[in-house]
């Protein structure tokens, strides 16, 4: 990160002491210790040979038992001794075919700390703040290795696990905090590091909050939160907008029209229904649900992809629309996403059930999506400019629900505070969304930008250019912005602001990075008239 700071002539000050210029500097670097004191205990970490890691590290008291379904407990046990050297239990979800990791667990609200090797004492490190993604019903902090991100950006990373499906989003009549606990268990990880980072290296008043899908959803719903007032300093919502709407059939033929968050009235129905369907109603509905094994609650997974629950204490209003009359927080912010977003659910379907969309079908897909403007949508994208109808009808989904959105909430952000909009588009890396079909052509994916932030499941993806010459220049990008609240990078182009008027792209291409005509290619003039809500 040297180098980056360096490159930042602006800021006199910081340029100079990292260049190691300036006269009054009172330290250096040195090794930065591995026995630290926090909230959580005295935790013994483990060095790498550019990183330091604390892992592990308990945040909130264990959600288990009379605990299932309520807020999360801060941890204040200073005393205890912690072998804070290998990550805790990821939450409870259903088991992903073909893959061998260790149990989940309901005890797992666990959060890892990667900082750079060496510190210097005088300059505390900006903290970036991770919250994964996989649909509030999969993943975990711990399968995104921080280590390159922290030692090139000179940055403290946190990696946080949150509830997930039934767990962390059943609302039920009364429930306090129901519809929300994964939302709360965010939070909670935040006034953990507000109490913390400083004992870790960190800067308690410099914090950035950056996810991508379900965890980029979570941060836009952070910024129209109450309670996450004084928490966050700066945000990065990756493929997350408050915006975002997932038109009928987006994910699976049937599948309806949805959006990352619900009312809290459907929260409670979604809850109640699940209850009934394993046994459990009336005044006993939570005790009855608590003695149930995660097993059985597991069956109902999937009933809480994407609810997370507004007109709630922690989130009042729809963030979609707080973000549209200015009510949110008023920090910087990068939001963007992937340009072929919904390839990766589209070849997911098709690699599921390789019928479920067919040229014949088109119409109809078109038909159960835009209703009404089926025709205008079918004569804008004719599967004859594509390689196949299914390409085509994913192109429909990612321009009116994904891309087209994202750009406008942003405009509606920046009446209020600076945005800086980008696009992912290279399609020459590795994809690790999970979809794939001889019917999608290869494309950036879904998910498909996260190689290029965190190594996944430790391992580095991108090592060779181009795609590693992309990584470091947006890893610069990214750690700039957080310690400085502007994005920037050596030998790359300047990122303009997004306006209320104007969303200026800066895209991240296979040929480099660049600025794009995000409007015109995804036909966000058209879709505009469109209406989808």
């Amino acid at each position: 990160m040297r180098k980056i700071v360096c490159a930042l002539t602006s800021l006199a000050l910081i340029a100079t002491a990292a260049c190691g210029e300036d006269s009054t500097r009172t330290s250096a670097p040195t090794d930065a210790p591995l026995s630290v004191q926090t909230s959580s205990g005295v935790l013994q970490g483990k060095a790498g040979t550019t990183t330091r890691q604390f892992l592990g590290i308990r945040y909130a008291q264990p959600p288990t038992g009379t605990q299932r379904w309520t807020l999360p407990t801060a941890v204040d046990t200073p005393d205890a001794r912690v072998d804070a050297t290998r990550p805790g239990a990821r939450c409870e979800q259903a088991p992903t075919p073909g893959v061998t990791t260790d149990p989940p667990s309901e005890d797992c609200l666990f959060l890892n700390v990667t900082t750079p090797r060496r510190i210097d004492a005088d300059k505390p490190l900006p903290v970036m703040v991770w919250w994964h993604g996989g649909g509030y019903t999969t993943g975990s902090g711990s399968a995104y290795d921080a280590q390159r991100l922290a030692d090139t950006g000179d940055v403290m990373v946190v990696t946080v696990n949150y509830r997930l499906g039934i767990f962390g989003y059943l609302a039920l009549p009364g429930l306090a905090g129901g519809g929300d606990f994964g939302f709360a268990d965010q939070l909670e990880s935040l006034r953990w590091v507000k109490r913390n980072a400083e004992a870790l290296g960190g800067d308690s008043d410099n914090v950035t909050v950056f996810g991508e899908s379900a965890g980029g959803m979570s941060t836009c719903a952070a910024l129209t939160s109450p309670a996450a007032r004084g928490l966050i300093d700066k945000a990065i919502i990756s493929s997350g907008s408050c915006a975002l709407v997932f038109p009928a059939g987006a994910f699976y033929p049937g599948v309806p029209q949805e959006r990352p968050y619900v009312p809290a009235a459907t929260a409670i129905a979604t809850g109640t229904t699940a209850a009934q369907a394993l046994g459990c109603s009336g005044t006993t509905t939570l005790d009855c649900l608590r003695s149930r094994p995660t097993s059985a609650l597991l069956e109902q997974n999937e009933n809480f992809s994407n609810d997370l629950a507004f007109g709630t204490d922690l989130l009042p209003r729809d963030p979609r629309a707080a973000v549209a009359s200015g009510d949110t927080l008023r920090v910087p912010l990068i939001s963007g996403g992937n340009r072929d977003e919904n390839d990766a659910f589209t070849a997911g379907a098709l690699a599921a059930m390789p019928t479920a969309y067919t040229a014949a079908s088109f119409p109809d897909d078109l038909r159960a999506a835009y209703g009404a403007r089926a025709d205008d949508v079918a004569e804008r994208y004719p599967p004859a400019r594509f390689t196949t109808a299914p390409a085509a009808l994913a192109r429909t989904f990612t321009d009116a629900g994904w891309a087209c959105p994202t750009t406008r909430s942003a405009r509606e952000y920046a009446a209020h505070a600076p945005v800086f909009s980008y696009e992912f588009s290279d399609e020459t890396g590795p994809n690790v969304s999970g979809g794939s079909s001889p019917q999608i052509p290869d494309a950036a994916f879904h998910a498909d930008d996260l190689p290029y932030i965190f190594d996944i499941g430790g391992r580095d993806l991108v090592p060779r250019d181009p795609q590693a010459a992309l990584s470091r220049t947006m890893i610069e990008y990214w750690s700039s912005f957080a310690h400085t609240g502007t994005p920037s990078a050596s030998g790359a182009p300047a990122w303009p602001a997004t306006t209320p008027n104007s969303a200026p792209v800066l895209g991240f291409t296979s040929s480099g990075v660049r600025m794009v005509d995000h409007a015109a290619d995804h036909q966000c003039d058209f879709w505009s008239g469109v209406g989808l809500r």
